[in-house]
């Protein structure tokens, strides 16, 4: 896990009110579906760098990631995410049989692109991926902490396992279970764990922790600042975080439930944010189901998981030019191509429509995730094309004030576990 330079956190604070990690806490959102977008470099599919309009050349520099970054923030987009992985290879292209040469090889911290574009957005939350495998939650809570000062308030994180032994080569610490329904229950039975010790990290520090009181000489408050003691299965950490508490009180975790039981059970017993790959209401309100049974079996049955359909998108003006597009693309790699999920192809207006059916109130799901096939093409439509069209249709926000991401997500305000602890021995000193 890449570092984020802790200096980063005075710069951003600098004019912040101490208490506006708060001052939105009560707020809620209205009943309009959220709407996420997934980034990862040129586009989710494997040859969009090979695109007219697109810049490969880029793909490493900060102004790129800026810049579309930016475009989400403008249209009122909710959250991005940001993919990222241990492999050269893009995401969700291991079933590929095709040599790397011919794919985007290499990219960016995810963690370190959202704390270069956090501070130049205005609303959009901003979730990196974290690998739960071969890394650290200690420096993973630190990171995502400094993010949401970062962001203001706005930051989150996608959590995500490596689950291949050319992952556990790259580390060399571990050899990861042959069996795969084994290696799929230790896999997320870690990840479950480590987001459970970023939470107590990130409660490790209580609000108003720090009184800088220079005519005391005091700068904190030792009571409190407080061990986590975590002992578990994969992880020992005794704490607490050496950053203070986020402004969000616990950022926005969210996951896949893609794929295997492993990977609903992870989002029911630890994200606050669900993504499922679904294609009409009956899927969604299965794949909803499917993890409010795995929050209760978790004992989570009073926390609501929020559910965002998964949607690869080929967005044009008409119907016969975006099924068009997606056919060249996948003559072009040999293969159709549905990177783990629903694919759809069509205009943004038949796009609108589908969002407004696969989000209907009965089938639990809050909102989806658009994955631009290609970047700048599907991204441009989805934030000056489908933006307005939804809005058209009352199905979403057409006026939005700043406030933390939890808040506009509709999440209840994030309470210390430690804030009410009596400790009369055994503080941090």
């Amino acid at each position: 896990m890449a570092r984020v330079v802790l200096t980063l956190i005075e710069t951003v604070r600098i004019g912040v009110p101490p208490d506006a990690s708060r001052v939105d806490a009560g707020m809620t959102t209205s009943g309009s579906p959220h709407l996420a977008v997934a980034l990862s470099g040129a586009g989710w599919h494997p040859l969009a760098w090979r695109e007219p309009g697109a810049r490969p050349a880029d793909l490493t520099r900060p102004a790129y990631w800026a810049g579309i970054v930016g475009d989400a923030d403008r249209a009122g987009i909710d959250l991005v995410t940001i993919a990222d992985g241990f492999r050269r290879r893009p995401p969700t292209t291991d079933g590929i049989d095709r040599p790397i040469s011919d794919l985007v090889a290499g990219r960016l911290d995810s963690v370190l692109i959202a704390s270069r574009v956090a501070p130049t957005t205005t609303r959009v939350g901003v979730l990196p991926t974290l690998i739960a495998t071969h890394t650290e939650p200690f420096h993973a809570a630190k990171a995502i902490a400094t993010l949401d000062f970062v962001g203001r308030g706005r930051a989150g994180a996608v959590v995500d396992i490596a689950a291949t032994d050319i992952d556990a080569r790259l580390f060399g610490r571990r050899t990861l279970p042959a069996d795969p329904r084994q290696r799929d229950t230790e896999l997320f039975s870690e990840a479950t764990e480590y987001v459970e010790v970023l939470r107590r990290l990130w409660d490790s520090w209580e609000d108003g922790a720090e009184i800088r009181d220079v005519t005391t000489g005091r700068f904190i408050d030792r009571d409190k600042l407080h061990y986590i003691d975590f002992e578990g299965r994969f992880f020992s950490v005794r704490g607490p975080s050496i950053t203070p508490r986020p402004p969000q009180g616990q950022p926005v975790v969210a996951a896949s439930a893609h794929g295997s039981d492993g990977a609903v059970d992870l989002v029911g017993a630890a994200a606050d944010i669900g993504f499922v790959a679904a294609h009409d209401r009956a899927s969604t309100s299965h794949a909803a189901a499917a993890i409010r049974d795995a929050a209760q079996r978790a004992g989570r049955a009073h926390q609501a998981v929020q559910v965002f359909v998964d949607l690869l998108v080929y967005l044009d003006d008409t119907e016969t030019a975006a099924a068009g597009r997606r056919a060249r693309l996948d003559d072009r790699l040999g293969a159709p191509y549905t990177g783990d999920t629903s694919v759809f192809a069509g205009t943004p207006a038949s796009l609108a429509e589908k969002i407004v059916d696969l989000t209907d109130p009965s089938t639990g799901a809050a909102g989806v995730r658009l994955r631009p096939a290609t970047i700048p093409h599907d991204l441009y439509q989805i934030t000056t094309a489908l933006v307005p069209e939804l809005q058209r249709r009352n199905a979403f926000r057409d006026n939005d004030e700043p406030s933390t991401l939890r808040a506009r997500l509709g999440l209840a305000p994030a309470a210390n576990r430690y804030a009410h602890a009596t400790q009369t021995v055994g503080a941090p000193r």
